[in-house]
Parts: C-alpha cells; structure tokens; sequence
C-alpha cells in the first residue's frame, strides 16, 4: 500500500491531533501500466485498512470497535469462553481452527494480527461503548506480558 500522507498522519497524531482517516466508503481502484488509478470490483476491508495505516504511521496500539465487549472463542455456542488477553501464536492457532466468525470477527482478528507482526504493540477489539472502561476489550500482543 503507497500511503502518501502517512508522515503527516503520523506528525498530527504525535502532536495530539485526531486523525480521522481510512473511513468507509470509497471505491477501490488499482494503478495501470500507464500509471493511472483504474476502478475495480471489490469491498475494502475497513479492518485490515486500519491495520494497514498504523502499522505506516507506526502506531503503538490499535482498537477495533465493534458490537460485542470481547473476543469469544465459540461465539453463542455452549463452550463460549471470553478471550480477554491473547498473544500471537495462540490467536494464530484459534483463528486456524476456526474459533472465530469469518463473517464477523475473523477479518478483526486478522486485522490485529497484521498489525502486532508488523511493528504495533498491541491491538484491542471491544465494544464501542466500552471504550474507556479498560476492565474491557480483549488484548492482542505478539507475547503474554
């Protein structure tokens, strides 16, 4: 990804600033031979874009929001377990085995885990309305601390 503004993004940030980019909507294009932005069919993942933008502004920390306080393992079955905090290889290891909803958090997980393996310290998914309250959110980092 040819991020042009990633040094600014990262400059305002540093100073305080809230920096809203990356947002939804959009249409997503590639560069031809000629050099040219060209559309093209797909759906950009706002997820993974996010990752993708800190991990260039070289952000220490990444929150995901989303509907639910946690990760669970099992999502609404009987062995649902809340997955507070979670390092690398574990998250690896549940995503493979299919703990995590493709349609759902499976993208966020993903998401996370791009940014931890590529320079972020820790990534966080909880519910919107929890974000202040750090008794929530499941914490992703590359190793237990």
């Amino acid at each position: 990804m040819d991020f042009k503004n990633a040094s600014l993004v990262e400059r305002m940030a540093r100073a305080g600033s809230i920096v809203i980019t990356g947002g939804g909507g959009g249409i997503p294009v590639y560069i031809d031979q000629e050099g040219l932005l060209q559309p093209i069919e797909g759906v950009i993942d706002k997820d993974l874009a996010s990752a993708m933008i800190g991990v260039r502004v070289k952000a220490d920390e990444l929150y995901i929001l989303t509907d639910v306080p946690y990760i669970y393992k099992d999502y609404r079955k009987p062995t649902q377990e809340i997955l507070e905090f979670l390092d690398y290889a574990d998250t690896v290891k549940y995503l493979e085995a299919g703990m995590f909803g493709e349609g759902s958090m499976a993208p966020k997980i993903r998401a996370c885990l791009h940014f931890i393996k590529n320079g972020g310290q820790k990534s966080v998914i909880t519910e919107a309305t929890k974000l202040e309250d750090r008794r929530y959110g499941s914490k992703i980092t590359m190793e237990y601390d």
